[in-house]
C-alpha cells in the first residue's frame, strides 16, 4: 500500500482564552516552541475565511515531534457549536495523552479543581487505564496508561 502520508505533524483548537488555554497546557508539561499573529491574505486564502486576524501558540511535549496548536480567532468570530463538550458530538472529540502514572497525574489534576468524568477504568482485554475529563474551554481529555 502506498502511503503519501508521513506522520502527524500538529493538531489545532481554536480556542476563546488563549492565555488560559496555554497556561493549562504547559502546567501538564508542554513547551512553548511558537507564537505569532495570523494576519493578511495568505492566512485568509489558506483557510477560507476574508480578512483573518488571529493569534496562535504551538506547544510541544519534550521529545515530540507532534505540536498542539493553539488559535485564537479576533476576525472573524470564532464559529461556536452548541455542545462542544459531549462525547458524542461530530468532529473532533478529545486528545489523549499517554501518562507513566495516571493516579499521580488525576491527583495533580484534582489538585488544579479539575475532576475525571470518573473513577480511573482499566480496559480488562488491554490492561488499559484511562479516565477522561475536560479541560479549560470544554476541550475533552483523555490520560491513558499502558
Amino acid at each position: 500500500m502506498n502511503s503519501f502520508l508521513q506522520k502527524i505533524d500538529h493538531i489545532n483548537i481554536v480556542v476563546k482564552d488563549l492565555e488560559k488555554v496555554t497556561q493549562f497546557f504547559v502546567s501538564l508539561g508542554f513547551e512553548l516552541q511558537d507564537q505569532s499573529r495570523l494576519k493578511g491574505d495568505w492566512i485568509s486564502e489558506t483557510v477560507g475565511l476574508d480578512n483573518v486576524d488571529a493569534e496562535y501558540v504551538r506547544l510541544t511535549l519534550p521529545g515530540d515531534s507532534m505540536s498542539l496548536e493553539l488559535i485564537r480567532f479576533n476576525h472573524p468570530p470564532i464559529n461556536e457549536i452548541e455542545y462542544p463538550d459531549k462525547a458524542n458530538t461530530q468532529g473532533y472529540r478529545h486528545l489523549a495523552f499517554q501518562v507513566g502514572n495516571i493516579e499521580k497525574t488525576v491527583a495533580f489534576l484534582r489538585d488544579k479543581g479539575i475532576e475525571p468524568f470518573s473513577p480511573i477504568q482499566e480496559f480488562t482485554k488491554t490492561g488499559k487505564k484511562l479516565v477522561y475529563f475536560r479541560g479549560p474551554e470544554g476541550i475533552l481529555l483523555e490520560l491513558a496508561q499502558y
